[in-house]
């Protein structure tokens, strides 16, 4: 949800790069659209309805384009999200940087 309520809005070109409806992101307007999550990386998309390409998935779940591309590197090896912040949490505890992550 984009709530414009007490903003001015989107300016028009912004409302359009960011593939939204000028009409509804103005002053004063509340704009509502159902979002895909992605699998992946759990970040959320704004389906664009004028889309030609297939959406991408994994094991049956949307997967957004730039976690597809890495998908579809042949080096990739799959870590879960929350085992990524797991480890993070646990390496910020012992005091070690994020930076050292390593992908086993």
């Amino acid at each position: 949800m984009v709530d414009h309520r007490a903003s001015p809005g989107l300016p028009e070109h912004i409302a359009r790069w960011a593939g939204y409806d000028p009409k509804q992101t103005g002053e004063g307007k509340v704009f509502e659209v159902d979002t895909l999550k992605c699998f992946n990386c759990h970040g959320h998309v704004v389906p664009n309805p004028q889309r030609t390409r297939e959406r991408h998935s994994y094991k049956g779940n949307y997967v957004c384009d730039n976690c597809a591309y890495l998908l579809s590197q042949p080096d990739y090896v799959h870590t879960p999200l929350a085992k990524l912040y797991d480890k993070l949490k646990t390496q910020a505890m012992l005091g070690s940087s994020p930076g050292l992550l390593t992908s086993q």
